[in-house]
């Protein structure tokens, strides 16, 4: 690869706690050789508890929405006078959300404000392709820019929300017009080639996300006296948490004593609390919030079990990580999950939504530990094979090395 290879990561907000994965993909990205100049829509939030790394990364990353009006009306200008027929093609397609998608006129307007500063940014560091992830919003940003000429852009996609908005999200488009689609699982490919013409198909490639094994290795044995589980992510509907409470509710009803730790905040944790309290699982719930990385980290080198009762996901990072560390693993059977568990071999899976079946997957975990180091161990296998950080990111490197030589 040419060390002249240079692209612009493009998200709605970086570096972001949720999704540290992006963070650790760039990461890898440079490490390869790949030179990447990370922008996002808008300032990170909960900066205070990241890394030192990911807190100097978000000073290095581009803002569009730190510009003034007079930054963004010279930004618009630029792009006008180096291109008026590009400016007027990107305008007219700036349209296309007053009718169709999200059918709102003000976010239209966003997006176009938003594709001339950064065609700007762009302009200036001599940058011709852009990848964007998760396929939401700031994708068709860069659809615009490619309108505008001499811009090409690339998506990847996790899902499965974006796959209950295709319409209003115009992913067809999105995908149509993309350089390539980096889909994380088998399952992701499949809802992108069913809303794609097969002619699309072709540039539709998987490559999984991942974890550094070097990094998150087996943790020594905790040797806790009270089992402790363990689950990380945002507390919304989506990660099942509360189903998750009321399988400790019932084991907890049947005498069996557990800790569990909850890693995360959101918009359901007050109903979470709430719950814990009536169920009296105050001695047997933590509640930390946001943690930063390196806490995070420090959380699964206590953990005997760790449990994720989502309802829709894609792959979770997070499942990746607790298996490298060689802890057995709870989730559930939806998405791509099954492509990364192997129920009754790597870890276990329960019916998403049924509070019975997790807690009898709960149960036998917590009952035997042989089960629990056999998982462990098998899990780690698994990430190292299928689910390493590194040896994934060389696709996404072959991929944009492809395109820079197409340009």
């Amino acid at each position: 690869m040419k060390q002249s290879t240079t692209i612009a990561y493009l998200c709605s907000e970086y570096p972001a706690i949720s999704h540290t994965f992006i963070f650790r993909e760039i990461a890898s990205l440079r490490s390869a050789g790949l030179k990447v100049h990370p922008a996002t829509i808008r300032q990170s939030s909960n900066i205070g508890v990241m890394t030192p790394g990911e807190q100097q990364e978000a000073k290095d990353t581009f803002v569009v929405l730190s510009h003034t009006f007079p930054s963004i009306f010279k930004a618009h200008a630029h792009c006008m006078l180096k291109n008026p027929a590009g400016y007027l093609r990107m305008a007219i397609a700036g349209l296309k959300p007053v009718f169709k998608g999200p059918r709102s006129p003000i976010k239209a307007a966003a997006y176009f404000a938003e594709a001339g500063i950064l065609l700007e940014w762009l302009h200036h560091l001599g940058i011709n392709h852009v990848h964007e992830h998760f396929g939401n919003p700031t994708a068709f940003v860069a659809l615009l820019m490619k309108t505008y000429g001499g811009i090409s852009y690339s998506i990847s996609v996790h899902g499965p929300d974006i796959f209950y908005q295709v319409d209003s999200s115009m992913l067809q488009e999105k995908v149509e017009h993309a350089s390539f689609v980096r889909c994380i699982s088998h399952y992701c490919r499949s809802q992108i080639m069913r809303i794609s013409a097969q002619s699309h198909w072709s540039k539709q490639h998987i490559v999984r996300c991942g974890v550094d094994p070097e990094t998150y290795v087996p943790r020594p044995d905790p040797g806790n006296e009270v089992p402790q589980l363990l689950c990380v992510g945002r507390l919304v509907p989506a990660k099942g948490q509360h189903i998750l409470l009321e399988a400790c509710a019932m084991l907890r009803n049947e005498g069996l004593h557990f800790h569990l730790t909850l890693v995360g905040d959101g918009p359901d944790r007050e109903s979470l609390e709430t719950f814990s309290k009536m169920h009296r699982l105050d001695d047997t719930v933590t509640f930390t919030g946001v943690l930063g990385q390196d806490r995070v980290r420090n959380c699964y080198d206590n953990a005997d079990i760790f449990i994720l009762a989502s309802f829709a996901e894609g792959v979770p990072v997070v499942l990746m990580e607790a298996m490298a560390k060689e802890i057995p693993v709870v989730s559930t059977r939806i998405t791509g999950i099954p492509e990364l568990i192997e129920h009754g071999s790597n870890g276990l899976l329960a019916t998403p939504g049924d509070v019975e079946d997790l807690a009898l997957q709960i149960r036998a975990l917590i009952g035997d530990a042989s089960m629990r180091n056999r998982f462990g161990k098998e899990g780690r296998k698994t990430v190292e094979k299928q689910y390493n950080q590194h040896t994934n990111n060389k696709k996404m490197v072959d991929l944009f090395t492809k395109i820079a030589q197409l340009s």
